[in-house]
């Protein structure tokens, strides 16, 4: 029915439809994919995390919607992925986007991609905008090898878990967060990678008002601080190989417990500001007390 109408490749079965996972701007519309343009006017379904934005998006591509347009969102994300498996399999194009950026990162878009995958259905892709790939492209920081985390956890203690959980990990490290959670989240961040641990603030990118904020996490906790607004992601270097042992800093842990720091907490800054293994100091302070 309508693979020729979308302007992709149809199915090699002749028979079956396509579900497209399509990228959306992340601020400027101009960078919005032309295959995405065109998926919009001619696609049989549009699924959209948030109907009305993708209207106001459509409105400024000068493109005029006659699909038939539901939403797919975190809250019926598992119900509606069947109802796009199954137009797919009645022949249609399925176009799936976001409010920004690419499906499935961090967004709705996985569910629907292995719901196909189980069905045989084709499952494709328009790449284009990505605020992970664009953060970290300015952050300054190594980009050989990256890990994306997504958002870091609301609850103090769960996010403070978290990140002690990453103060060893090597690779630079990508997250999300919202304005009003950015400085108790780049706090967090300093007292568990390290006050002096590089790190990047990037906020509105491609808008009008982009701002990458680059330095310590100490300094950008006390510059978030003063209030900072926009769409925000956060790029922090990797753990540092450390020329000494997790045994020579057991004494730091023990002077922390008995100021009254649980051995984990302990164990976790300590690690994260001399840059060795979390686990093995955890274990040395243990076996030490």
């Amino acid at each position: 029915m309508a693979n020729d109408r979308a302007g992709t490749d149809p199915d090699p079965d002749g028979g079956s439809g396509v579900i497209v996972l399509a990228a959306t701007p992340i601020g400027d519309t101009g960078d919005a994919p032309p295959r995405l343009v065109e998926l919009l006017r001619r696609a049989d379904l549009i699924a959209a995390e948030d109907t009305r934005r993708l209207r106001a998006l459509a409105a400024r591509l000068d493109v005029t919607l006659t699909s038939k347009v539901i939403s797919y969102h975190e809250h019926n994300e598992s119900e509606r992925a069947q109802v796009l498996v199954a137009a797919a399999q009645e022949g249609d194009t399925v176009l799936v986007v976001s409010d920004a950026g690419m499906p499935g990162v961090s967004d709705p878009g996985f569910r629907v991609v292995r719901a196909a995958a189980d069905a045989g259905v084709r499952v494709t892709a328009v790449p284009g905008p990505s605020a992970v790939l664009t953060a970290i492209a300015l952050s300054g920081l190594a980009s050989d090898r990256f890990t994306f985390e997504g958002f870091v956890a609301r609850r103090p203690g769960e996010r403070a878990r978290a990140l002690a959980a990453l103060a060893d990990e090597p690779r630079t490290m990508v997250f999300f967060e919202s304005p009003h959670r950015i400085a108790d989240t780049l706090a967090a961040m300093a007292d568990a990678f390290g006050a002096d641990r590089a790190a990047a603030v990037c906020r509105e990118l491609t808008k009008t008002y982009e701002q990458v904020r680059r330095g310590p996490l100490t300094d950008l906790a006390r510059w978030a601080a003063d209030g900072v607004r926009g769409e925000i992601t956060v790029v922090v270097a990797g753990a540092t190989p450390s020329a000494s042992e997790p045994a020579d800093h057991v004494d730091e842990v023990l002077a922390r417990i008995e100021a009254g720091e649980r051995l984990k907490e302990a164990a976790a800054t300590v690690a994260a500001a001399h840059g060795v293994s979390r686990r093995e100091l955890y274990e040395a302070a243990l076996r030490a007390r």
